[in-house]
């Protein structure tokens, strides 16, 4: 093995054909010979390149629709055979094998068949297999051969090439092979992980591709490396959206606006509603008549978390609404559209990013949750639960209200999206107090309550708006404590999975307060 390699023949065979013909016609210019087949060599002949198909190489024809056509020795020999090895040499030699010196290979559309729906047959048919046999064989073999999988690297192999009359050095082989490599991980992890959809059941083994979106300056803190990955879903949301403005997101961004587009998507069809979100925890959410009175109602729930936060809205963003969103310090802005004079309106603030998603998200649409542990990693459901009024048992004597029952579904709706152990007071459809992360559900019922006290101070209230509100819990009250403590609050109803040995002495304790409780059956933990 040499530093550096010549290029004297190429094969390519592409879906994605971006940049191809310009791609090839640098080559060809280079005196480089073009192998293809199919769709790519009809492209570049239609360009006026001379191409040469694999077919005549072979001395097979493509066959069955196309599964069959680079799947041959002449083939693969052309890119694994050592050139410095006489005996593969020899090989080839005997054999009429010629080099194979570059691979342009981006694989079938397997990955965007599956988002778009596609049904089992057609998602079948786009599992590339030709493909990813030459992308291994070439990034095998990179002391000798280059491997371009995406089409960014088109521009690289060409200024290489200039650099060096014609060759690439080995550094450059390396990289591309590290890429050809991730680029077949990924796309078994994601025929993997659909076969596994598919078959109904966990996996005997599990993983997980992405595609970088951008590195980020740090994680979670200065001192850890990050970056931002795509799994190819179309899911609306901060890995679709686009980005109007501002400097680009931080991790921590990404991830308190994935947590509020998330929760606000639980409110597709409900009117006007704003969530604020703050180290991934609601600080506050709320419908309105309009989405400036929804923002301004979820602003009241808790001003001081919600300085430098994240705000999610259901609805496109409008002028008024983003007036109301300057007048305080905010980091990012997402919603699934917004109009051209909120967006002027924006552009005054230069540190403020505004994001549209063009919809969404489907908050029933199942999906996987990973965490990693030492040695490890857990992974589940996404918790796509939720929850109807004809859903609920009402368990205490006092039957709820109408506006009790909707409040309390709305509370029910945030409590998922909140750290455990939850507590959400909820008034008119609106949060006026949030408890989060605590590892007692009493503590977390008195930090919501107090955090309702300080906002009726600042806004001169003569009681906080606990007074009259609902109460949701995340899971079940093991004790009574924590009912007494929201009723002490002024809470008059609370929703709560139940199931607790001791659910007949909370149901006591509420019976003997005059509260409304009811039952859903189902908990939502977030850890």
């Amino acid at each position: 093995m040499t530093d550096f390699a010549p290029l004297r023949r190429a094969l390519l065979s592409v879906s994605d054909k971006t940049g191809l013909v310009e791609f090839a016609t640098a080559l060809a210019e280079q005196g480089v010979q073009l192998l293809s087949t199919g769709g790519t060599a009809r492209a570049l002949r239609d360009a006026g390149l001379e191409v040469r198909d694999v077919s005549d190489v072979t001395g097979f024809p493509e066959m069955m629709d196309g599964r069959v056509k680079t799947l041959h020795p002449v083939v693969h020999g052309g890119l694994l055979a050592l050139r410095d090895n006489d005996e593969h040499v020899a090989a080839m030699q005997a054999h009429d094998i010629g080099a194979i010196d570059l691979v342009v290979v981006n694989l079938y559309p397997f990955e965007e068949t599956v988002a778009k729906g596609a049904p089992y047959d057609e998602v079948i048919e786009n599992i590339d297999i030709g493909g990813p046999a030459m992308i291994r064989s070439a990034a095998k073999n990179h002391g000798f051969v280059t491997v371009v999988v995406d089409v960014q690297d088109y521009a690289t192999v060409l200024q290489e090439m200039d650099k060096n009359d014609g060759q690439t050095g080995y550094a450059l082989r390396q990289r591309l092979a590290q890429v050809a490599y991730a680029r077949t991980a990924a796309y078994d992890t994601a025929v993997s992980t659909w076969m596994a959809n598919a078959v109904g059941e966990p996996p005997r083994r599990r993983s997980f591709g992405g595609t970088l979106a951008q590195s980020l300056r740090y994680g979670e803190n200065p001192h850890q490396e990050a970056a931002f990955y795509t799994d190819g879903s179309a899911r609306p949301g901060v890995a679709t959206a686009i980005q109007h403005q501002g400097k680009e997101l931080s991790y921590n961004n990404i991830n308190d606006t994935d947590a509020a587009f998330e929760l606000v998507s639980e409110f597709a069809g409900h009117g006007p509603t704003c969530a604020i979100i703050k180290h991934a925890n609601p600080c506050g959410v709320a419908t309105g008549e309009t989405l400036a009175q929804a923002y301004t109602r979820a602003f009241d729930c808790d001003r001081t978390s919600a300085f430098g936060g994240i705000i999610a809205l259901n609805q496109p963003l409008d002028a008024d609404t983003a007036r109301e969103i300057t007048g305080i310090f905010t980091e990012v802005v997402i919603a699934p559209e917004a109009s051209d004079e909120a967006r002027a309106i924006f552009a005054a603030k230069k540190n403020l990013r505004l994001l549209t998603t063009n919809g969404l998200a489907d908050p029933k649409a199942l999906a996987l949750s990973v965490k990693q542990v030492s040695g490890g990693f857990l992974v589940q459901d996404k918790d796509v639960g939720q929850i109807k009024a004809d859903d609920l048992t009402v368990v205490t004597k006092r039957q709820p209200s109408a506006q009790e029952l909707a409040d309390m579904l709305f509370a029910w709706t945030v409590a998922k999206h909140v750290k455990s152990n939850a507590i959400i007071y909820v008034k008119d459809g609106a949060t006026v107090g949030v408890g989060a992360g605590q590892m007692s559900r009493v503590d977390s019922t008195r930090i919501a309550a107090r955090k309702a006290q300080d906002m009726a101070a600042v806004m001169g209230l003569p009681t906080p708006l606990t007074q009259g509100s609902v109460v949701a819990s995340d899971a079940f009250f093991p004790f009574a404590d924590g009912l007494i403590t929201a009723a002490e609050a002024g809470a008059t109803a609370l929703i709560q999975p139940g199931g607790s040995m001791r659910d007949d002495e909370v149901i006591a304790a509420a019976d003997l307060a005059g509260l409304a409780m009811v039952f859903t059956g189902m908990r939502h933990f977030r850890h």
